[in-house]
């Protein structure tokens, strides 16, 4: 293909991820984002493989096992288990650029002939690459809730990360200015690079792992784009810069919706040291409820704030959500629904799965927004969330979510939490709201206790 009609394929395929990228940033534009960003691979995808350097054995190969597992995944995977697909697919594309790297190193005419620019390319991506495998992949562990990977803190541990750091560094550099010796440098640096991917994700606690998968989202974007430098693949470098640039730009978004520092994140250092209140201390006072008490309470309300979280999801509660919200607002009551930017598991769940009802999009209110209004709430329903919802956050300097901005819905007049146990959140801790004065605990399964609650108002 003439090199001045692929350029101009490529920057066609930019041009759609681009689209597709300011599409996503709304919900009633998602859908066509996606298909933008999906027209724009497929461009890219085409264009490169009629390229003539390509053994169209391994290619098709290739593509057929890429065609099975992506169909397997689309069918088999739940929506509660989006976070941990997220995490592999993050960790997929940190080791593809490290093998591409490897592979072009091992496959070139010789390293001597290689030049330091593309060396530096083949090293950074190489480094981000593993990390972001490693990395993944514990990330993938957490979200799992693999007792193995609970609680990993050691003495000095900071300190060596700092060494596979520096390590990591000086090999990445010793490969990009010493050619002859580029392949060795390389396959010391990768299984160093391994390490420190897990030991910088290890110890990071559950509530902060949303933040976690959003920055290894930058890092896979940002090895893909060392790639594309290495392949000489324009389309790949913008593509990757674009994934790279976006996620390091969400990034910092979550870490503000969880007082958290971007340094903590990138070396590793979140969580604090715990809280010291018993759960049998906190619980002693807790109110349960029925799913007939609830539809009473909420035929007098005239403001329901509904507050969703991973629990939800878990539940696939979000279709009797709705039908809930229906049925209220058909009774007069203004019904809102109260998103924290960290609830549920991976940036961005709960609205996935409350526009998968189809549940307005101007119903839902940004943690920012509702909570200067949730003292006017007559009731606050709490669908599965835990910790952010934890009073904790504002009260406790030692707790695990210390200083994170929670939606406070302990202001509203009644608060019903819909909750199969007491059982702690992500981050472990106890949770104070289920044993205040104006809250009500309904126990049981998320759906079943939303139909319940729908029936008696139906019936009432």
């Amino acid at each position: 293909m003439n090199p001045a009609w692929t350029d101009l394929a490529y920057l066609v395929a930019a041009v759609l991820f681009i689209l597709g990228l300011k599409g996503l940033t709304h919900p009633r534009t998602a859908v066509r984002g996606n298909l933008y960003g999906a027209l724009g691979m497929l461009v890219a995808v085409i264009v490169t493989l009629i390229g003539p350097e390509f053994g169209w054995g391994l290619i098709i190969a290739g593509l057929a096992v890429g065609t099975i597992a992506g169909l397997v995944l689309a069918i088999k995977i739940e929506m509660t288990a989006m976070p941990e697909l997220v995490a592999l697919f993050n960790g997929f594309g940190g080791i593809a650029s490290t093998l591409v790297a490897g592979a072009f190193l091992a496959g070139s005419d010789g390293p001597s002939d290689v030049d330091t620019p593309t060396l530096a390319a083949t090293a950074l991506s190489g480094l981000i690459g593993t990390v972001t495998f490693s990395g993944s992949l514990i990330a993938f562990g957490k979200l799992r809730e693999l007792k193995a990977l609970k609680n990993i803190r050691f003495p000095g541990q900071q300190a060596l990360n700092a060494v596979l750091a520096i390590l990591c560094v000086g090999l990445a550099v010793w490969m990009t200015f010493d050619a002859a010796n580029s392949i060795l440098a390389y396959w010391l640096m990768v299984p160093l690079a391994l390490v420190l991917g897990v030991f910088l994700v290890v110890s990071i606690g559950g509530a902060d792992m949303p933040v976690v998968i959003a920055l290894l989202n930058s890092y896979s974007g940002l090895a893909a784009a060392m790639t594309g430098f290495v392949l000489g693949n324009n389309v790949l470098i913008t593509a990757g810069s674009l994934v790279g640039a976006s996620g390091l730009i969400l990034t910092q978004i979550m870490c503000k919706a969880m007082n958290r520092s971007l340094a903590a994140v990138l070396f590793g250092t979140l969580q604090s040291t715990g809280s010291s209140d018993s759960a049998d201390d906190i619980y002693a006072n807790v109110k349960s409820t029925s799913a007939d008490e609830v539809a009473m309470l909420l035929e007098d309300a005239q403001r329901v704030v509904i507050v969703p979280g991973y629990g939800m999801a878990v539940a696939q509660a979000q279709h009797a959500v709705r039908d809930l919200a229906t049925r209220l607002t058909a009774l007069g009551c203004e019904i809102e629904f109260g998103i924290h930017p960290v609830a549920g598991r991976m940036p961005g769940h709960m609205n996935v799965l409350l526009a998968e009802a189809d549940i307005p999009y101007e119903l839902l209110k940004e943690m920012d927004d509702i909570n200067p209004t949730m003292d006017q709430a007559d009731v606050a329903i709490v669908l599965g969330a835990n910790d952010t919802v934890n009073p904790v956050a504002r009260t406790d300097p030692q707790s695990a979510i210390a200083g994170m901005p929670i939606i406070d819905v302990d202001k509203a007049r009644t608060v019903v939490v819909i909750k199969r146990s007491l059982s702690p959140g992500f981050a472990g801790i106890p949770n104070p709201l289920f044993a205040a004065d104006n809250a009500l605990m309904l126990f049981g399964d998320g759906k079943a206790a939303i139909v319940d609650i729908t029936k008696a108002l139906e019936d009432s």
